[in-house]
């Protein structure tokens, strides 16, 4: 529950600050681009020695096979979904108070999906919830809980916003945090039933739900989203 929002956040600063690293040492010339090819090699070795240490172990193969399916099918909703989210991101961007915490607001809905996902997950494992999506019943708390931690941070971040660029007035803010929080109703209300869908389904295969629940929704979440934030301009605005 506090993990994985937190660490995805940090995750998505520090990978960043990493890209800002490594154009500015490519553009540097030569020397740059060997301390780039040469870090590039760190982890290579790495993959190498922990195949050879640990390719007998049943738990550690089982692992790095659902990752492969997982990361595989991650790529291919990433490359179906990328020009999709281009022309909606172009559709968004011409609204300034909104595309300030365009980022923001999609790193919230991933966090929903991810908590409600987890939660799911340990449930399943424990025995508490039984695969089904009937049993969605039993984990209204932990869906609420998360639900009303987004929507209080989108109203945060709406007053940022507008403060931010001198747009903050009744009529503002009152167009703006309804265009958001009906696009938090639609996206929280799909990555829910996505990421309990996800968690029920990898259970009932035998698989282990840790391994898809969160790379699938955090992938998804940016698709959904956009499509969410695009479907509210168009009707409020």
């Amino acid at each position: 529950v506090v993990v994985y929002p937190i660490m995805s956040t940090v995750a998505d600063v520090f990978i960043t600050l990493c890209y800002i690293g490594v154009l500015n040492l490519f553009f540097i010339g030569t020397l740059g681009q060997w301390a780039i090819a040469l870090a590039c090699l760190v982890p290579v070795f790495l993959v190498f020695y922990i195949l050879s240490k640990d390719l007998r172990e049943a738990e550690f193969i089982k692992t790095l096979r659902e990752s492969i399916v997982t990361m595989l099918l991650v790529s291919f909703m990433v490359n179906v979904t990328g020009t999709l989210l281009l022309g909606i991101s172009n559709f968004v961007a011409e609204r300034v108070e909104i595309w300030t915490i365009y980022t923001a607001l999609i790193g919230m809905i991933g966090n929903v999906g991810s908590v409600v996902g987890s939660t799911a997950t340990t449930k399943l494992a424990l025995g508490l919830l039984a695969p089904s999506f009937s049993s969605m019943r039993k984990h209204a708390k932990n869906i609420f809980s998360a639900w009303s931690a987004s929507i209080i941070m989108f109203i945060i971040l709406a007053v940022l916003s507008l403060s931010i660029h001198r747009l903050f007035s009744f009529s503002s803010f009152y167009l703006l945090i309804s265009v958001i929080l009906f696009a938090n109703i639609l996206a929280v209300a799909a990555i829910i039933i996505l990421s309990f869908a996800v968690s029920i389904l990898t259970f009932k295969r035998g698989l282990d739900p840790d391994n898809f629940v969160i790379p699938v929704e955090s992938s998804l979440a940016d698709s959904v989203t956009s499509i969410a934030l695009f479907v509210s301009l168009l009707i409020i605005v």
